[in-house]
């Protein structure tokens, strides 16, 4: 099948795009099962997230590239009412995080990879820890574990250019409609220039838990708080983003509004490829406060699993299976980049 210049280019640019997301699904065969003769278990399908992506010991398996933040989360208190967690009504909450770009390799060039991702640790003062990893998709590209298997197949890279076919991953598109939003934000997606003017999205939906015991399920998402622009077309510093952030911090704290939105009845509660509704009401939870950054991997996030199933009471996993696979999935990663670091001779 002959794949026009231009439907080349997008196809390519898409699975550019789902390599940085890919590891979300990279233990979800392990839960359900389903595949080939023999069970599948974190270990296996890390292995092959490796083969596909490549290997760097003692390195992050996804998002192998960032850098630590330190600063806190300031509550407005409107999130009080849907949610005991300490979390909405403490006045000041530290927090650790983490920004990267996709991707297994720690040295590629920060503008060569379009995904990005926040993840953070909230510490409260009830001892209660709640920890998220957040990307700059919304959405993921399929709802099923075999779904997510097949787009790691799709995606593995043809030895010829060093990038995945295009007539596969047009083919594995076209057997996967749900991939629409995907696809759609993909269409239209523009990096910003900076960590600091990215949006993050939770991508799964969660269970708020009110002090009365009723539930309430959201969806999160980091917004900034600084101004839009897009990434310039040539960019030569390999640390661009790295130096950018560090550049801003010496001049402030950066901000980002946590936003909750909430389902409706009949929204999908465990389906991440569909977008809820944009009329959904939404609440502002407060503002994440970042003051000062830290060395690549040697600051407070080193050795952080940021493990999506790490909640304080007060917030819950909703039903979608992809939660507990990316919980096994993360902490095989975790482990692996521990016994590599040690074995090479330094931390992760």
């Amino acid at each position: 099948m002959s794949i026009p210049l231009q439907g080349r280019a997008r196809t390519l640019r898409l699975a550019a795009i789902g390599l940085g997301v890919a590891s979300l699904g990279a233990g979800f065969a392990y839960v359900a099962g389903w595949i080939g003769p023999e069970r599948l278990t974190p270990q296996r399908i890390i292995d092959t997230f490796e083969d596909q992506a490549g290997h760097y010991p003692g390195y992050r398996k996804n998002h192998a590239k960032g850098l630590c933040v330190s600063g806190y989360f300031r509550s407005s208190g409107l999130a009080e009412p849907l949610s005991s967690a300490r979390v909405f009504s403490q006045p000041k909450v530290p927090v650790i995080g983490r920004f990267a770009i996709g991707g297994a390799n720690p040295f590629s060039a920060d503008a060569s990879v379009a995904t990005r991702s926040l993840a953070v640790q909230f510490s409260t003062d009830d001892g209660q820890r709640w920890r998220s990893g957040m990307n700059t998709p919304p959405v993921l590209a399929v709802s099923t574990v075999e779904g997510f298997y097949q787009q790691m197949l799709a995606m593995t890279p043809d030895p010829a250019t060093g990038k995945p076919d295009p007539a596969k991953m047009q083919a594995f598109f076209a057997q996967h409609p749900e991939s629409a939003a995907f696809r759609q934000w993909a269409k239209d997606y523009k990096p910003s220039d900076s960590f600091a003017s990215s949006s993050y999205h939770g991508i799964n939906a969660f269970r708020l838990m009110d002090a009365a015991g009723t539930a309430h399920y959201v969806r999160w998402q980091m917004v900034p708080q600084t101004p839009f622009a897009a990434l310039p077309a040539q960019v030569d510093d390999k640390e661009f983003l790295q130096h950018d952030l560090q550049q801003r911090l010496s001049q402030g704290p950066l901000h980002w509004k946590l936003m909750l939105t909430l389902a409706e009845p009949g929204d999908p509660l465990d389906d991440p490829s569909h977008l809820w509704p944009a009329g959904r009401r939404k609440v502002d939870a407060g503002t994440l406060v970042i003051e000062q950054v830290e060395a690549p991997e040697q600051g407070v996030c080193r050795d952080l699993n940021f493990d999506p199933l790490i909640l304080p009471r007060g917030i819950e996993p909703s039903n979608d299976p992809i939660l507990a696979a990316r919980s096994a999935a993360y902490a095989e990663s975790f482990n692996r980049r521990s016994r590599e670091a040690a074995h090479l001779g330094a931390k992760p």
